[in-house]
């Protein structure tokens, strides 16, 4: 069963993360990636930044918390046994740093019904405490039929 395009321009409720430097040191050793300004305090506190800051990958943390929404919505009703992430793209503005409340919103953005299978892609908006654009991203599956 295809997936309805008149889900197209769906929103979902906003979800609001905030940003700790512990979450941030966590998420630059699992990635591997040790740069001052990610896991040393007293260097970033002399940055240009004044505090840790965020990998800009970072927004999968934040952003990934209105995938689920979408997967449990049941006027979509998803074949979840069929869905498989396809691609993912991601446009960043402003560095995200500890201490942080990120605000981020959903919407369908895309759905296409091919022959043998539909893709539904998802898109993120999230904004800081000061109703900045911090990160903008697009997050598309496939569902087999």
């Amino acid at each position: 069963m295809a997936i309805d395009i008149k889900f197209i321009g769906k929103e979902y409720p906003a979800y609001t993360y905030d940003v700790s430097k512990e979450k941030i040191k966590e998420y630059a050793k699992a990635i591997k990636n040790l740069d001052p300004h990610y896991v040393d305090e007293e260097f970033a506190k002399k940055s240009k930044y004044g505090a840790i800051v965020a990998p800009p990958t970072f927004a999968v943390v934040f952003g990934a918390f209105l995938i689920e929404p979408v997967f449990l919505d049941k006027e979509l009703n998803l074949n979840m046994a069929m869905l498989v992430h396809g691609e993912q793209e991601m446009d960043f503005f402003e560095v995200v740093k500890a201490g942080d409340s990120i605000s981020t919103m959903a919407k369908i953005s895309d759905i296409k019904n091919k022959e043998k299978l539909d893709t539904i892609s998802v898109e993120v908006t999230s904004k800081n405490q000061h109703g900045r654009n911090v990160c903008r991203g697009v997050y598309t599956f496939v569902v087999r039929k």
